[in-house]
């Protein structure tokens, strides 16, 4: 009797320290690959708080190498755009020629999923400072995306982002979208924040594409590695 094959490891880095698996990986893809996490122990949502854990990314990416990952993401959105765009691209091929492997970021996610559905202007709806919404805009515009309302929650915490609720951020991706009503679509910006329930929801309500950091992240990662990224949650870009 033969085996079942191995499915796909596939690495993240991510912020908290505990390391752990994005839920988002297991219930958009878990029957068609596998995840191994590692995390970089991020204090809190600032640049301080990102300066204090960047260059630790490389070393944790070899890790995962090591573990047997086929590809690996850098699972924070705000943690890879702070220092502008030509970092982001920096680091992700720092991260490749450090470990052999196809990398990426999840800023390099929410690029590619909004010109996957054609999305350029875009209302976005974040858990950040106004700090780190201004990095947010000014990498959206190096990478040719017209950021037309930007509205943050201003958490820092990195437990809290976890928390807000799915009425909270369905709320909040209805007034950024009502501010620029002619946005192409809706940009959920923060790895840790919880939005499959709210993109169903606000595409629904809208009828317009709505891309999310973490949902977006791991579509990106199974492109990176080579696999299907269709599943059957997660919204419009999901589905081709």
């Amino acid at each position: 009797m033969t085996s079942p094959p191995t499915l796909p490891l596939l690495g993240l880095i991510v912020p908290p320290h505990a390391g752990d698996v994005p839920s988002d990986g297991p219930t958009l893809y878990g029957e068609r690959a596998r995840f191994s996490a590692r995390g970089l122990g991020l204090g809190e949502i600032s640049t301080r708080g990102y300066e204090a854990v960047i260059d630790h990314v490389v070393a944790l990416a070899e890790a995962l190498a090591r573990d047997g990952a086929q590809a690996v993401s850098l699972m924070g959105t705000s943690l890879s755009f702070f220092r502008g765009a030509r970092f982001t691209d920096e680091l992700a091929a720092a991260m490749a020629a450090a470990t052999g492997l196809p990398c990426t970021t999840m800023s390099h996610a929410i690029v590619r999923a909004l010109r996957a559905l054609g999305l350029r202007k875009v209302a976005a709806a974040t858990a950040y400072i106004d700090d780190v919404n201004d990095r947010l805009a000014a990498y959206l515009i190096a990478s040719d995306i017209e950021p037309t309302a930007v509205e943050g929650l201003a958490i820092t915490g990195v437990a809290e982002v976890g928390a807000v609720p799915t009425a909270a951020l369905v709320a909040l991706c209805e007034r950024v979208y009502r501010a620029r009503p002619d946005s192409d679509g809706i940009l959920i910006s923060c790895g840790g924040l919880q939005t499959l329930d709210a993109i169903a929801i606000v595409e629904r309500r809208l009828g317009v594409p709505v891309v999310s950091s973490s949902p977006a992240g791991f579509w990106d990662l199974m492109r990176v590695a080579g696999l299907d990224s269709r599943a059957p949650a997660g919204g419009r870009l999901f589905e081709s």
